[in-house]
């Protein structure tokens, strides 16, 4: 599989489908902005008819990534109540997330 077009990887308990340059959001990683980062579990990859699929990794492969931003996401709310007990209770949170560009897929 010499041109690589499309991988599966799994980072954040989430997997993502994805291709040479694309910009994607993942749930944090501790890596700094402009940095390389590598992800090493790849699923499935696949290129024109021909798709490997790992089980559960596919060995030897890996997908290559900048930092492009660390960010935090919207406000996520929640809320607690209990009927004639006068319990209320409101939760909210902003989750953290960061911004990759996928640079270069590899076997």
């Amino acid at each position: 599989m010499p041109d690589v077009t499309f991988a599966v990887i799994k980072t954040g308990g989430k997997q993502y489908l994805v291709h040479e340059g694309d910009v994607l959001r993942v749930e944090k990683l501790d890596a700094e902005q402009g940095t390389q980062v590598s992800f090493g579990e790849v699923l499935m990859i696949g290129s024109g008819g021909e798709t490997k699929v790992g089980m559960p990794m596919v060995n030897g492969a890996s997908v290559e990534a900048e930092v492009v931003k660390q960010e935090r996401g919207d406000k996520v709310t929640s809320v607690k109540f209990k009927p004639k007990v006068r319990y209320y209770k409101k939760i909210g949170f902003r989750p953290l997330f960061t911004q990759v560009k996928v640079t270069k897929i590899t076997v």
